[in-house]
């Protein structure tokens, strides 16, 4: 766990630019899978297919959206979820990191799939 913690801390810090604007600061916080009320609020069929999950801090009012975090938002990162995944997969740890991180920052912030992948395939391509 925390060589998966500075792992996505490394990531977080370079991070496309898209993404960044949107805060100063995030946290990021590991856990093994996903609990049952995730699970449930998902409606997940395996909690092993979500590798990360965004959640706001404080609503600024019932069914009105933040347009920026705060100090409240986590980005959780399922560590169990990670490695079954780079195993199935043989994919580069760090991407698999990197790319789960773009996904769910750029799906909570209103992206298209579109903007996430190429943001994801700049990214990565910038990185080598």
């Amino acid at each position: 766990a925390d060589d998966l913690t500075v792992m996505a801390n490394e990531q977080l810090e370079n991070l496309p630019d898209e993404l960044l604007e949107f805060f100063d600061e995030l946290v990021i916080q590991i856990e093994e899978i996903p609990d049952e009320a995730t699970e449930a609020d998902l409606d997940l069929e395996d909690p092993y297919e979500l590798l990360a999950l965004y959640k706001a801090g404080k609503e600024l009012a019932p069914g009105v959206e933040k347009k920026v975090a705060n100090d409240d938002d986590v980005l959780i990162l399922y560590r169990r979820s990670i490695l079954d995944y780079w195993c199935e997969t043989g994919e580069d740890l760090n991407q698999i990191v990197r790319e789960a991180m773009i996904e769910e920052i750029g799906n909570h912030f209103d992206f298209s799939d579109e903007e996430i992948e190429e943001m994801s395939q700049r990214h990565y391509q910038g990185m080598l």
